[in-house]
């Protein structure tokens, strides 16, 4: 599986729970951390865990296993670590915090149109 299905499938993972403001940037250009960074936002700190759960469950079963999770007792910010994806579940509040979506603007948006709702 590609780095870009891996981020695609987290993204719809994501939306599969009602995920808010997902973004799926190509980061592979400007930085040698990963290939893809995914964003997303979760309405409650129970929200944001299942978020994390759920991606996590959904590339598992596509034989994409984590490498590293940072955060999961937090709540406010999830980070899963898939080497080439990294994917970051916020709380809104986190989210607007760290503004990773401002730190990475020098990535490629993905569009995700007609890939999630």
């Amino acid at each position: 599986m590609t780095s870009y299905e891996q981020a695609i499938l987290a993204a719809k993972a994501i939306d599969s729970k009602k995920g808010l403001d997902i973004q799926v940037i190509e980061i592979s250009d400007v930085s040698v951390l990963a290939d893809y960074m995914v964003i997303a936002t979760g309405t409650s700190s129970t929200h944001v865990k299942a978020l994390a759960d759920e991606i996590e469950y959904k590339l598992d079963e596509a034989g994409v296993s984590v490498s590293h999770i940072e955060g999961y007792r937090s709540n406010t910010w999830i980070l899963l670590d898939y080497v080439d994806v990294i994917v970051n579940v916020f709380s809104d509040e986190a989210r607007k915090f760290y503004d990773l979506d401002r730190l990475w603007q020098d990535g490629k948006p993905v569009d995700l149109t007609g890939i999630i709702d």
